[in-house]
């Protein structure tokens, strides 16, 4: 089994202003098309999550029509999860064309004998931890309990694991032991997340697991302040004789830096959202 791992695409409709001047749209494109140059045949893409920038019903019905346009093609399942920038019910509207409804969007998906499991680790509206609440908790035990002959993959947005910038140390999912736990004794091949937008392969619990850099723009893994830069990114990911194999996809010849944050910046910014 060989699929793509998009994240953090913050997708925005045409009409929009553009987040740090960037064109979000034509990076999926470019992240698309370096998928057909590689010349593989993914089983299916997630995306997760970020899916959209400012979360408005304009820019879910963009999305929509943008995956669609790409993806389709390939023929194959197209997976979204949320994260800490969309919004639940203007998502439903212009992404489902269902009603608007605050619940977390959490799912499950066979795709041949594996099942794809998408959980919803956003809180509040500006929070940058995330947490798994009891009810998906309880969900996802049951869940596993139900037969999976070739085992199971997790997609959320905010990584299980701790990454290597002391500025996101606070970026994480805030109960990830209660995952483990409820994963202990199943059969994971991965866990696939985003939001801190650079490459964190690592193992949970002996589990792989992977951020991908995103395709909207790269964050520096390391050093002082926060260093955004023009590139794009994910992660192609092979799962071949029990083995999971995490190939991250760059392209470093477009990278140049955006702007950068002092650790004081950041906290003023955190205490503006939370005000």
């Amino acid at each position: 089994m060989i699929f793509v791992h998009f994240t953090d695409t913050h997708l925005q409709a045409p009409e929009s202003k553009a987040y740090l001047n960037l064109d979000t749209t034509q990076k999926f494109r470019e992240a698309v098309a370096t998928v057909r140059a590689l010349g593989v045949q993914p089983d299916f893409f997630i995306i997760s999550g970020d899916l959209c920038h400012e979360g408005v019903v304009a820019d879910y019905r963009h999305a929509k029509s943008l995956i669609e346009a790409e993806l389709q093609p390939f023929g194959v399942p197209v997976l979204v999860a949320l994260g800490n920038h969309d919004h639940r019910q203007p998502f439903r509207e212009g992404f489902l064309n269902e009603p608007e409804a605050d619940a977390p969007y959490y799912y499950a998906q066979m795709i041949g004998d594996v099942r794809v499991i998408v959980l919803d680790s956003k809180v509040g509206q500006h929070n940058v931890e995330g947490m798994i609440d009891a009810e998906q908790i309880e969900w996802l035990k049951a869940l596993l309990q139900q037969p999976a002959p070739g085992g199971n993959i997790i997609v959320l947005h905010h990584p299980p694991t701790p990454n290597t910038l002391p500025m996101l140390k606070d970026h994480g999912l805030r109960n990830a032991e209660a995952l483990a736990d409820v994963l202990e004794g199943h059969s994971v091949h991965g866990i696939f997340a985003g939001h801190i937008h650079f490459n964190s392969i690592g193992s949970f619990h002996g589990i792989t697991t992977a951020a991908g850099t995103g395709v909207a723009f790269e964050l520096a893994p390391a050093g002082e302040g926060m260093h955004f830069y023009d590139s794009w990114g994910f992660n192609l990911v092979q799962i071949a004789d029990g083995i999971t194999t995490v190939q991250p996809i760059a392209a470093l010849s477009q990278r140049k830096e955006l702007y950068s944050l002092t650790r004081e910046q950041l906290q003023q910014m955190m205490a503006q959202q939370h005000a």
